[in-house]
Order: C-alpha cells, then sequence, then structure tokens
C-alpha cells in the first residue's frame, strides 16, 4: 500500500531523502528501509556508516537481503550511539557475563540437589571406611567444597518451590 501510494507522489519522502536533503525518487533504494515516519532510525545509521557506504551495501545485495542487513546495520549503529566504544560487542559481552552467572548458579543448585538427596537417602551400604565423610573421589572433594557454604533448612522448604 505504501509502495502503490509512493509512486502516486502522495507520500512524502523516505527518511533519508529528508535527512540528506535531497528529491526522493520512485526507485530510491532507502525508501522501502527507512520510511518517512523514523527519521531516527536512519539518522543513526548514516551517522556510523555514512549514506554512500549504505547505498553501496544496500545496491550490492539481492532484494531479499535487504532488509535483514537494514535491520542489522540499524540495530549496530543504535548500539554504537549508545556505546560508541563497544557497540554491539560489548552488549553481547554483557550478555554472555550474564550467561556465566547464571550457568554457575545454575551448577551450584544442582550441586545442593544431589546433596539434599544423598542426605536425605543415605546408602545402607556405608560401613566404617565407606562412610560419606571418608570418600576421597574427586566428585565428591567438588561437592564437599561447592556446598560447604550452603545450608538449606529442609523445614522451611514448601512444596510452592517444587510446583509448576
Amino acid at each position: 500500500m505504501k509502495e502503490s501510494s509512493r509512486k502516486q507522489g502522495a507520500m512524502s519522502p523516505c527518511a533519508a531523502c529528508k535527512l540528506l536533503r535531497r528529491r526522493c525518487a520512485q526507485d530510491c533504494v532507502f525508501a522501502p528501509y527507512f520510511p518517512a515516519d523514523e527519521p531516527q532510525k536512519f539518522a543513526n545509521v548514516h551517522k556510523v556508516f555514512g549514506a554512500s557506504n549504505v547505498n553501496k551495501m544496500l545496491q550490492e545485495l539481492p532484494e531479499h537481503q535487504r532488509s535483514d542487513a537494514v535491520s542489522s546495520m540499524v540495530y549496530e549503529a543504535n548500539a554504537r550511539v549508545r556505546d560508541p566504544v563497544y557497540g554491539c560487542v560489548g552488549a553481547i559481552s554483557s550478555l554472555q557475563q550474564q550467561v556465566d552467572v547464571l550457568q554457575t548458579q545454575l551448577a551450584i543448585a544442582q550441586a545442593e540437589v544431589v546433596h539434599m538427596r544423598m542426605r536425605q537417602y543415605p546408602s545402607s551400604s556405608n560401613g566404617p571406611n565407606n562412610s560419606p565423610d571418608n570418600n576421597d573421589s574427586p566428585s565428591a572433594k567438588l561437592m564437599s567444597s561447592q556446598t560447604k557454604s550452603f545450608y538449606i533448612d529442609q523445614a522451611n522448604l514448601g512444596e510452592s518451590l517444587w510446583s509448576c
């Protein structure tokens, strides 16, 4: 719908042509991706990449890939405006740090569950030399070092933690 009314000349120039103060032609490469009602979108892309470079990139791509390329450029440009030094790499790094922290928390929680199960269901084959306290296996040492600082009051654990 926008395309057909644009060809009739009823639409205003695209955001790129407005910012560049030029006449917006019917075959404008920017028009489908930078509508007039989103001027900041092109302003950021222009500030980071330059209009000439964006024009070259879009013309070198097949039309079915241009929309994805514009989305990537807009994302990178917005990230670069927020963080001029690192851009989207800074956002990716921050997210990776969050993933690392959450993976560590998950491993500790899983270790706590194993530890609680071991305490709840002690093995009946534990003799004097086979008690959990005398177990020198690497997994037992790891388990012991990860769970020493955690004490879970089983009386205060409600079913709400385990219910869906």
